[in-house]
């Protein structure tokens, strides 16, 4: 069957679902998971391949346990991707950077062995692969992550996790039923700085904690250089768009609101605040021990938020509190510099970024972790963790739980920023605001029938 007969067919199906007012399986059986021998290759698909993609799939192509058999992506081919507009993406890009890197270790210097999709549900019916690597914008970690799960193919998702604390709440329990391997990008887990920041802490060599500050960027950045194309247009042949929407609503096809610039609409994201709060945040949780819960409050709530009927309707400009049972406060805005800082007794302190990690006093940096003390877990590489994840079985740096915690706290300041609130108590063992329906109802969103699961 054809690609378009077959999206025919599937939008078909929605539409009679819609009417009955049914979600679509996600598959008729499910399948067990697999681990393969040390002597096996991993068989790894890509779901989307646009800007992170052109990060992550180097380090997967650098592992000998990896083979990238397949690419699925409603773009066979458009520029404007990356944090200039200056790359392109799509399956064919992907398929061309893939082949091309065998094709150095072949003898005959030729390689044809990855497979293109227009859509990943029909790449996930193949038997022989083993995991999936999600770079798709926010909107579809989740129905992607449970298609994945329900087929046994291990995950490393991309951050933010979910795109509702509802639907981060529904992977991790698909994830922890189908037994898979789960690695979230939240890469700053496996450097260095970050790793030896959240140890000291975790150690108490600040003493006891005063205070935190969390800097995030600010503004609607045109990464891809599309802003100025603001109105409807007629979808590019390279484009399925209205696979590209997938559980999004229904919208007309505005160049401004893709190829990355997608993270300043509320219907695809959240904004810097889910986009950089996914990497800082979670670095906080780690630091203070609370992988496994999170706060108790979102306080002193600020921020500018463009009308929703902007194309860039995300906060950009905010700040707010995140406060923990035990008192700890940290102060996230736009207007820190990136990274954390953790304000400690006697003027001691710690600031960490991906550029730097500083102490003071200096002579701090000096007193070593002795070997009775907390030593977090430690990874050199995020993807090479999740391979060697997927063949012994045991949990990642960044697993479903882990990441569900952490990015909760954005949807949290995003749900408050959107209904004016100065603050939200919420009861991180229940997953609900106390005392606030109408915060409760943005828990989670619908999805569109032809794409629900």
């Amino acid at each position: 069957m054809n690609v378009n007969a077959l999206n025919r067919r599937r939008f078909l199906q929605g539409s009679a679902a819609a009417a009955l007012g049914l979600a679509l399986p996600s598959c008729t059986t499910l399948r067990s998971a697999k681990r393969p021998a040390p002597s096996q290759r991993v068989n790894l698909a890509l779901v989307g391949f646009g800007t992170i993609a052109h990060s992550t799939t180097p380090n997967f192509l650098s592992d000998d346990r990896v083979q990238i058999v397949a690419i699925a992506d409603p773009v066979s081919d458009l520029p404007n991707y990356s944090y200039q507009g200056e790359l392109h993406g799509g399956r064919l890009v992907g398929q061309k950077i893939v082949e091309a890197h065998y094709a150095q270790r072949a003898a005959s210097g030729a390689f044809k062995g990855c497979k293109v999709y227009e859509d990943f549900r029909d790449m996930l019916e193949r038997e022989d692969i083993d995991a999936i690597n999600i770079n798709t914008p926010d909107h579809w970690h989740c129905a992607v992550a449970i298609h994945a799960a329900r087929r046994g193919k291990h995950i490393y998702g991309q951050k933010p996790f979910a795109l509702t604390i509802g639907e981060g709440r529904r992977i991790v329990d698909e994830v922890a039923q189908a037994g898979v391997t789960w690695q979230t990008g939240s890469q700053q887990r496996s450097a260095e700085y970050f790793r030896t920041a959240a140890e000291f802490i975790r150690n108490g060599r600040l003493g006891k904690l005063q205070g935190i500050k969390i800097g995030l960027p600010g503004g609607h950045k045109d990464w891809s250089q599309l802003g100025a194309r603001n109105k409807p247009e007629t979808p590019p042949r390279e484009l399925a768009y209205d696979l590209w929407l997938g559980p999004a609503p229904l919208r007309p096809y505005i160049p401004a609101l893709c190829q990355l610039n997608w993270r300043h609409n509320w219907d695809y994201s959240g904004g810097m605040i889910s986009d950089w709060g996914a990497h800082h945040m979670d670095i906080m949780q780690w630091a203070l021990g609370m992988d496994g819960t999170g706060p108790v409050a979102i306080e002193n709530i600020r921020a500018s938020l463009p009308p929703q009927t902007a194309l860039y309707n995300t906060a950009s400009e905010y700040s707010f509190d995140v406060v923990y049972a035990n008192g700890i406060r940290a102060n996230v805005s736009d207007k820190h510099p990136n990274g954390l800082l953790f304000e400690g007794e006697n003027g001691r302190s710690l600031f960490v970024s991906r550029e730097k990690l500083e102490m003071t006093p200096a002579d701090l940096r000096r007193d070593k972790i002795r070997d009775n003390e907390i030593h977090l877990y430690k990874s050199k590489l995020h993807e090479r963790n999740f391979v060697d994840c997927i063949y012994d079985g045991q949990p990642t740096i960044t697993p479903a739980e882990v990441a569900h915690r952490s990015i909760t706290i954005a949807h949290l300041a995003n749900i408050a920023i959107r209904l004016g609130r100065s603050k939200l108590v919420w009861d991180p063992r229940a997953e609900q605001v106390v005392g606030d329906a109408t915060a409760n109802s943005m828990l989670t969103r619908p999805m569109r029938a032809a794409y629900a699961i």
